[in-house]
């Protein structure tokens, strides 16, 4: 697997894989996941987007957006055929790797809160929960990893 920085014409393979991925989501949250409420013109645009790809295909995107005191991990997605066999654990490694890059020691990422896999994922791998924000039409976990020093 090898990772590279996403352009324009990568958009479209983008949303197929964030369609893709989230599709389970969408079942157990009851609502549209919010990545896929995205416009990705803006996101190329506006984040720093990583794609994993394998030998045959895309395999995983990580979305980023650098914020003054952290980074936010807006997306981490990957392919259903995919998913277990380390893809995301590479991409939340290149999440570190890039905030410490950009002198940030936090990481921050937010999820729905019925997605508690999801959640234990992540608290494998570091994060804890910060709060619970309740929208019109979901609840949200906000959760945070602080990063020690390289």
């Amino acid at each position: 697997m090898t990772l590279r920085r996403a352009g324009p014409a990568d958009i479209p393979s983008i949303l197929a894989l964030q369609q893709a991925a989230y599709a389970r989501n969408r079942d157990i949250l009851g609502v549209e996941p919010m990545p896929l409420l995205a416009d990705y013109a803006d996101i190329v645009a506006s984040h720093e987007i990583w794609l994993a790809e394998g030998t045959d295909a895309l395999e995983g995107v990580l979305i980023l957006q650098a914020r003054p005191d952290d980074l936010l991990v807006w997306s981490v997605a990957v392919t259903p055929a995919s998913q277990g066999s380390g893809v995301g654990n590479k991409l939340l490694a290149q999440a570190e790797h890039r905030a410490r890059a950009l002198n940030r020691s936090r990481l921050r990422l937010y999820t729905g809160e019925p997605l508690t896999g999801n959640i234990a994922w992540y608290q494998r791998h570091g994060f804890v929960c910060e709060r619970v924000e309740r929208l019109c039409d979901r609840r949200i976990v906000h959760m945070v990893k602080d990063l020690d020093p390289a």
